[in-house]
C-alpha cells in the first residue's frame, strides 16, 4: 500500500519542520514547500522531500498538487511579525492572504480531504482574556487581520465546495529551531540573540506585557495528528500554554539561565496587545492532556541548543513600506 503524501508548507521554519517531523513518525510521505525566507535547511527532516520554492508560485503549487495528489495540506508558511506587520501591509497581505489563497484554490481542485491551518491568537486582538474559542475575533495588527482572513475563506470554501479544515491558534511557542535571527517576532529568540552578542535585553515599554510562551513537543504532535481525529475536523483550537508570564519575567529567567551580565534597556512602548492569554479547554477535550514541558527546563534546553548554533546576521527587513511611528531600534 502506497503511502499517502501531505504537504507541509513553511516545513523548513521553526513549527513547520517539528510538524514534518511529526507526520514522517506516522509514516506518511512528507513534501515541504518553503522558500527559505525565514526557515533553514537544518530543519528540514531527512526524509521529507524538499522543494525550494514560494506559496506565491501559483504554476510551482499547481505542478506539485499535480505530481503528489495531496491527501492533506499543512499550511504553516507565512510572514509572522505582528509588530512590524503594520509597517509591511502590502507584503503582508500579499504572503499571508494571497499565497494562502493559492494553497486553497488547489486544494479544492485537487480534492484535499483536509486542510490544516496554523492560525494565530492574533486574531483575538486585545479582547477579555483568557480567549476562547467562542470570543469574537477582532485583530488588531494586520498579521493578525490576514490570519483571521484566511480562517474566514476556509469556512467559506468549506461551505460552497465541501473543503474540509481544522484551524489552530497557537501562541508565543519556543523551542529548539526557530529563528534567532529575526529582530521582530518571537521575543525569546530575540532576547537569546541579544544574549550572545552581550547586548542589554531590549523591553519595550515597561514589561508588564503577559504571554503564554509555550513549548514546540506540547503542540506538535497535536497539530501533526489532527488528520487521525475525525472529531477535529471543521473545528478551531487555541493550541498552548496555561501559564501567564511577563516580559519582565522572561528576562530574569533568561538572566539567571545565561548568567547575562548586560541587563535590560527599557525602549518607548509600541502598539502592541498587553495580555495575549488563551483557554484550552476545546483542545484538551479533543486531543487529551499532552505531556508539560516547564519554562525553566524549556529554556535551557534552547539556551543549550543556541550556544552552539552558528548564527547568522541580523535579518532586517529590506523593504519597509511606512516609515511612520516606526520603533527606533527598527529603523
Amino acid at each position: 500500500m502506497s503511502k499517502v503524501n501531505v504537504l507541509v508548507t513553511g516545513g523548513a521554519g521553526f513549527i513547520g519542520s517539528h510538524v514534518a517531523q511529526e507526520l514522517l513518525k506516522s509514516t506518511y510521505n512528507v513534501v515541504v514547500l518553503d522558500d527559505l525566507s525565514g526557515g533553514f535547511k537544518r530543519n528540514i527532516p531527512n526524509k521529507a522531500i524538499f522543494i525550494q520554492g514560494s506559496i506565491l508560485d501559483e504554476d510551482l503549487i499547481e505542478s506539485l498538487f499535480k505530481e503528489y495528489n495531496f491527501q492533506y495540506v499543512f499550511h504553516l508558511a507565512a510572514y509572522a511579525a505582528e509588530g512590524l506587520s503594520h509597517f509591511i501591509r502590502k507584503f503582508n497581505y500579499t504572503n499571508n492572504v494571497i499565497g494562502s489563497i493559492n494553497l486553497i484554490n488547489a486544494s479544492i481542485k485537487y480534492n484535499v480531504e483536509r486542510f490544516v491551518f496554523t492560525s494565530s491568537i492574533a486574531v483575538y486582538g486585545s479582547g477579555q482574556v483568557p480567549f476562547t474559542e467562542e470570543t469574537s475575533p477582532k485583530p488588531e495588527d494586520p498579521y493578525g487581520i490576514s490570519k483571521y482572513a484566511v480562517e474566514l475563506d476556509l469556512e467559506a470554501a468549506h461551505q460552497q465546495f465541501g473543503l474540509n479544515y481544522t484551524l489552530f491558534r497557537p501562541h508565543n511557542v519556543y523551542g529548539v529551531g526557530q529563528n534567532l535571527s529575526d529582530p521582530y517576532r518571537n521575543v525569546i529568540g530575540i532576547f537569546m540573540r541579544q544574549i550572545l552578542n552581550n547586548d542589554p535585553l531590549s523591553i519595550y515599554g515597561n514589561g508588564q506585557q503577559t504571554r503564554a510562551f509555550t513549548h514546540i513537543d506540547v503542540i506538535k504532535s497535536t497539530i501533526a495528528n489532527c488528520i487521525e481525529n475525525s472529531t477535529s475536523k471543521n473545528e478551531i483550537y487555541n493550541l498552548g500554554s496555561d501559564v501567564k508570564t511577563s516580559i519582565n519575567e522572561l528576562a530574569e529567567v533568561l538572566i539567571e539561565i545565561t548568567n547575562s551580565k548586560n541587563g535590560i534597556h527599557h525602549l518607548d512602548s509600541r502598539n502592541e496587545v498587553l495580555d495575549a492569554i488563551s483557554a484550552h479547554k476545546k483542545a484538551l477535550e479533543h486531543f487529551g492532556e499532552k505531556d508539560s514541558v516547564s519554562f525553566m527546563s524549556g529554556l535551557k534546553e534552547v539556551w543549550g541548543w543556541a550556544k552552539e548554533l552558528e548564527i547568522k546576521p541580523e535579518n532586517s527587513f529590506k523593504n519597509i513600506e511606512i516609515r511612520k511611528r516606526l520603533p527606533k531600534n527598527w529603523k
